[in-house]
C-alpha cells in the first residue's frame, strides 16, 4: 500500500456516518447485512446510506452482492487489515509493544 491509496481509504471513513456504517458491517462478519438493514440499524434515510455505501465502495472497504432483489454489503477485511498493517508496519521500530490489542477478549486487565 502507497501513501495515495490509505488516504483515499482514510477519507472514505473520515465522516461519521460512513465510519458508522463500516463498524457496523465489521461487526456484521462475512455475511454482511442488506441495505436496508444497515438503514434501519442506523436510522440513515436510504438515499443518504446509498450515498455514503458508494464512497465505501469506490475506497473498496465494503463489498457488494446481489441476492434476489436484496444487496448485502459486507466489511473487505483484508482491505481493513492491509490499512492497518500499513499504519504499523514501522511502529515502535518494529516492536509489538505499541500495537493496539485486538482480541475479543472483553474481560477486564489489570493495569500496574
Amino acid at each position: 500500500m502507497d501513501n495515495k491509496s490509505a488516504v483515499i481509504l482514510l477519507s472514505s471513513i473520515a465522516q461519521e456516518a460512513r465510519l458508522d456504517i463500516f463498524r457496523t458491517l465489521v461487526q456484521a462478519g462475512s455475511a454482511g447485512l442488506s441495505a436496508g438493514s444497515i438503514a434501519d440499524k442506523l436510522n440513515i434515510p436510504n438515499s443518504t446510506l446509498s450515498f455514503h455505501l458508494k464512497e465505501l465502495s469506490y475506497a473498496e472497504l465494503v463489498n457488494s452482492r446481489q441476492e434476489s432483489r436484496f444487496i448485502y454489503y459486507s466489511a473487505n477485511y483484508q482491505m481493513m487489515n492491509n490499512l492497518l498493517a500499513y499504519l504499523t508496519e514501522n511502529c515502535c521500530v518494529g516492536e509489538q509493544a505499541c500495537y493496539p490489542d485486538t482480541s475479543c477478549d472483553t474481560t477486564q486487565k489489570e493495569i500496574k
